[in-house]
């Protein structure tokens, strides 16, 4: 089950909005493929730049002699920054814009989320169930000499 953060305009949109944004907390596969376009795509400037600067050091040090693993090393590695902290970029680029967290949803997909959030129906916490009596008695008809559980676990009442 994945995480939306759920973002409203700067001018203070109704409920109904549909610039509401919503923005999923994982790993982006877009993100991975194409770092320095989904950087440029969500408005994320300086962070493009960085890391179009950071794929040319990594392509200039594959083609030397000796350096292809650390230039593949620093390919990878922006890649990967860019696919599990990208979307947190641009979550802190749209809330220095002015944009207002509105909430956290659980949900299976984007439209799970979207109904949730729209609908204003809160999910229902689990309960915490406890239990009546511990002291259960043993059902069976074989007995082991001892008290307690076997195995060396401790019992119900904590001993050994």
């Amino acid at each position: 089950m994945a995480s939306y953060l759920i973002l409203t305009p700067p001018d203070g949109a109704d409920r109904d909005d549909d610039r509401t944004r919503f923005i999923r907390d994982g790993f982006s596969w877009r993100a991975f493929l194409f770092p320095t376009l989904w950087m440029l795509y969500h408005r994320l400037w300086l962070h493009a730049a960085a890391a179009f600067l950071l794929q040319g050091v990594g392509l200039g040090l594959m083609r030397q002699p000796g350096l292809f693993a650390a230039g593949a090393a620093i390919i990878i590695g922006v890649r990967m920054l860019a696919a599990l902290e990208g979307q947190h970029a641009f979550y802190r680029g749209l809330a220095g814009r002015g944009w207002k967290t509105e909430g956290l949803i659980s949900a299976h997909n984007l439209a799970t989320a979207e109904e949730i959030h729209f609908s204003g129906i809160e999910p229902k916490a689990e309960e915490d169930i406890q239990a009546n009596n511990w002291d259960i008695p043993s059902r069976s008809n074989i007995h082991t000499g001892r008290g307690g559980s076997t195995f060396g676990l401790p019992g119900y009442d904590g001993g050994r």
